[in-house]
């Protein structure tokens, strides 16, 4: 069977099981601040098992893309060196929501692995958890009983709490786990050890291949359990592992799926597979990384400096700089590998196909970056190793730069250190590495107590869309400390306010209760609970309070989203269908909206975009609001959905005119309420990506007023010229002439000191000196020195300069000076400047300092001429 067929024969099965099969959630997470990137299969259904959402269907299955690269679950070192470990992987799945429970799990996953996969049950083994002491939990006799019906009692194996208990994070649900495992060595192997003695011990031929967990507690923030009010399963069976198995495979990479990419990088790089353990190694990284990479860029996360863009980038990277240095790939390589990946992949996952394009450029474009990066990394090391004399050691401070500020990876700095017979103080690099990761931490950890539940309500409804000010209860609060600050999280009952989410910001106000305002500094969804942060609770959380969400703000945020839909729509028409957005951001001041294309968006095409933006505000077009629409009719109505969102069965559906979005967000009534629209800036996000900034209403007019104020004050300094343009322009060519005349007038004041200087060099040993203060530019100095280098032998020179209130301090020496008097122009004008109360520097035979202290130029140049 092939990896597409073994998927959908595990949908199948669970179709006939009553599963609803369902797609896969994008990888990267929004909405969720404990989460970067989606990492187990059951992270889209996180809201039903902590009782946020009631689920529509209580049985589903499916295949979810996933990534572990980060925080808890970091696989990236061990991914290619060892044969089935992935960054991106195919999580199979299937999942009750108070539904059936371990006896149909088990039987389940018994028949589809053993009479639909047909794996030989003598390859099997089931672990159990064995129980924890600490917990009060006791061994899961419920599961063994259970696996007894399919498996003799010597294949299943009590294993600890680390092995066998799953936990979502440090608080919420979780539960034992029971998982299967195979035994994939040849049979004379399985006769020499018992597979048994094998499993949980990372044997690359004895390992899991699936996961049931059944969900029966929750996790408080003291550490204690209680039961769940209704127990869940979730399982979990990664596709690649489970392909290996059925493949006949020692290795998940030589599987279909990822031989088809391997075929390709041997025919690129000239290497075989199969030969030596460092080419297939950089092999199965890369074959690997370009499954992620891709993925995440269709999923809308693209490369960057910070957050989720980050971890792409350094994924990027670690493939690229496997190809440069083992594959001996000095050329871009990763964007063609992407469009084989794209090929054998579109199938189910359409958003590859669809995002092929900018999947390429935005890799191509990262590749060429980070070449060059390595070529000046290499560059600095050379010139760091010259410097080192007898020294053998490469400081871990140095190596630590190199990869923290210049991208460049410490295994290469490593290698060539080696290669010319040098060490690298890894000692003192992990310790840096160690600080940056412990700041990295502390700047991010956060601290959340448990909920204090004051009423039961399961649905916190959001009226925000038809009312600003809302009667609520508080339901539920918790206290979160960050960054050495403490909050409040508060659930309500209902609530007018706008969470963050779909690029608009949250909405902020307060509460009021008996005259007294307790304020809401930001609203956010968290697991799909809308939460008011707030640095105080209310006098009394009983309270029956008012919801006031500010409305400058909320009216503000309106104007600049109804807008970014109507840029959205102008951008398609005046560029093409191309066009698709690729982030955005509302907020009270600004709207930015960044865009898929592929060159810089011209005067011309600006103008046009505004130009249709502001009729469409001046048509007054009404809002049409159509709220729970299904999907697929708002698909037909001309809405399009954005890759890296997940929708529900419906959908809302916000309309102005030609202009047809999905979206949650706030808008005006009618487009005219947007007033004004003004583009502020056009950029490069990255290769394929643009952004554009605006501004809307009040913030366009403020713009306005102060454009013309400024114009009106150039009129009056010009004496208010009935063509201020042509007066500005005749100013100009004024002003380059009289440069031209006062650069001329220099020229012949340079060369008048010149000829005065040359006048007063005095020749002492053989030596030609040259010492003087005049009023006269650093340029124009250095000039003359240099001249005057050019018309004497062993010529040694220090001149001071005063322009204004500022002076400068030259030093020049002859070549034969520096080599044979071993003058240095740079340390000696460092060490003099401190008279100027200025700095500077430069080589051994030129160098120069700035200051501001003219009075010390005297003091200076006497001690330069008293060092030679």
């Amino acid at each position: 069977m092939t990896v597409s067929e073994i998927r959908q024969a595990f949908f199948d099965y669970f179709a006939s099981k009553g599963h609803k099969i369902v797609s896969s959630a994008p990888m990267v997470v929004k909405n969720d601040p404990t989460l970067m990137f989606i990492n187990a299969g059951m992270n889209q259904f996180k809201d039903y098992f902590l009782g946020n959402v009631v689920p529509k269907d209580r049985r589903v299955a499916n295949s979810q893309k996933c990534l572990r690269v980060s925080g808890k679950h970091n696989d990236l070192e061990e991914v290619g060196v060892d044969t089935y470990h992935h960054t991106m992987f195919e999580m199979l799945g299937n999942w009750s929501f108070g539904d059936y429970f371990k006896e149909e799990a088990i039987e389940w996953a018994w028949d589809l692995l053993t009479n639909v996969y047909e794996i030989p049950k003598d390859r099997l083994y089931v672990t159990v958890f064995e129980g924890d002491e600490k917990d009060g939990v006791p061994q899961d006799d419920e599961s063994i009983a259970i696996w007894k019906k399919y498996i003799s009692e010597d294949r299943i194996i009590p294993a600890s709490k680390k092995d066998n208990f799953w936990e979502m994070g440090e608080i919420g649900p979780c539960g034992p786990c029971s998982e299967i495992h195979v035994d994939l060595r040849s049979d004379e192997d399985r006769a020499k050890v018992d597979g048994k003695t094998l499993v949980n011990e990372d044997h690359p031929h004895v390992i899991e291949i699936w996961n049931n967990v059944f969900m029966q507690f929750n996790r408080k923030a003291d550490r204690s359990l209680e039961p769940l009010p209704e127990t869940h399963v979730d399982t979990g069976m990664g596709l690649e592992r489970l392909a290996m198995t059925l493949q006949g495979k020692k290795s998940n990479y030589d599987t279909d799926l990822f031989q088809t990419l391997i075929k390709h990088l041997e025919k690129v790089s000239g290497v075989e597979y199969g030969k030596t353990e460092e080419v297939d190694i950089a092999l199965r990284v890369i074959a690997d990384h370009v499954r992620a990479i891709a993925f995440s860029i269709a999923d809308g996360q693209l490369p960057s400096n910070t957050g989720a863009g980050y971890v792409i980038r350094r994924i990027l990277r670690r493939a690229v700089r496997y190809g440069y240095q083992t594959l001996n790939l000095k050329e871009p390589f990763l964007a063609d590998l992407s469009t084989v990946l794209v090929d054998i992949m579109s199938n189910p996952f359409l958003e590859l196909a669809q995002q092929k394009e900018l999947i390429h450029k935005v890799i191509i474009e990262e590749e060429n970056s980070f070449l060059k990066t390595l070529g000046n990394g290499i560059q600095r090391f050379e010139k760091y190793l010259n410097k080192l004399g007898d020294a053998k050691t490469v400081d871990g401070k140095f190596a630590f730069e190199l990869l923290d500020t210049f991208g460049f990876p410490i295994d290469l700095t490593d290698l060539m250190a080696r290669e010319r017979g040098f060490s690298v103080d890894m000692e003192g690099f992990n310790a840096h590495m160690k600080e940056q990761k412990d700041r990295s931490r502390a700047a991010t950890a956060i601290e959340t107590a448990d909920w204090v539940q004051l009423i039961d309500d399961n649905v916190e409804e959001f009226v925000g869309y038809d009312n600003l000010t809302a009667n609520v209860k508080i339901v539920k609060y918790r206290k979160v400390s960050q960054k050495k600050k403490e909050f409040y999280q508060v659930v309500f009952n209902l609530t007018p306010f706008y969470a963050e989410g779909g690029g608009q910001v949250g909405d902020t106000g307060y509460l009021e209760y008996n005259g007294t305002k307790t304020s809401v500094f930001d609203t956010k969804k968290e697991n799909n609970l809308i939460v008011h942060l707030m640095k105080e609770l209310p006098g009394d959380v009983h309270a029956n309070f008012k919801a006031v969400v500010s409305q400058s703000k909320r009216m503000a945020s309106a104007n600049n989203h109804s807008a970014t839909h109507l840029l959205h729509h102008a951008l398609r028409t005046v560029l093409g269908d191309h066009v698709e957005q690729k982030g955005s951001l509302v907020n009270a001041d600004y709207l930015r909206f960044d865009f898929s294309h592929f060159s810089k968006v011209t005067e011309e095409e600006l103008a046009q975009i505004s130009a249709m933006i502001s009729s469409n505000i001046r048509a007054n077009i009404p809002l049409e609001e159509k709220r729970n629409t299904p999907i697929e009719v708002a698909k037909e109505m001309g809405a399009m959905a954005l890759f890296g969102e997940k929708y529900g069965d419906t959908v809302r559906v916000i309309k102005f005119g030609k202009s047809v979005e999905l979206c949650g967000g706030t808008h005006v009534q009618a487009s005219g309420e947007i007033g004004l629209f003004i583009i502020t800036q056009e950029t490069a996000v990255a290769s394929g990506v643009r952004r554009i900034e605006a501004i809307t209403g009040e913030k366009a007019e403020a713009y306005f007023k102060k454009k013309a104020e400024t114009l009106d004050t150039i009129a009056l300094s010009l004496k208010n010229p009935k063509d201020i343009v042509k007066a500005v322009n005749d100013l100009q060519i004024k002003n380059a002439q009289l440069q031209k005349e006062l650069e001329q007038l220099q020229k012949e004041k340079a060369k008048n000191i010149k000829n005065e200087l040359k006048a007063s060099i005095k020749e002492e040993n053989g030596i030609h000196i040259l010492s003087s203060i005049v009023e006269l530019d650093g340029g124009s100095i250095k000039d003359i020195l240099f001249q005057l280098k050019g018309e004497y032998d062993n010529f040694f020179g220090v001149l001071g300069g005063k322009t204004g209130d500022k002076c400068s301090l030259s030093i020049i020496a002859s070549d034969k000076l520096v080599q044979e008097k071993d003058i240095n122009a740079g340390n000696i004008i460092r060490e003099v400047s401190k008279h100027i109360q200025g700095g500077g520097g430069g080589q051994a035979f030129f160098a120069t300092a700035g200051g501001k202290n003219a009075g010390g130029l005297e003091k200076a140049i006497e001690e330069v001429l008293e060092k030679i």
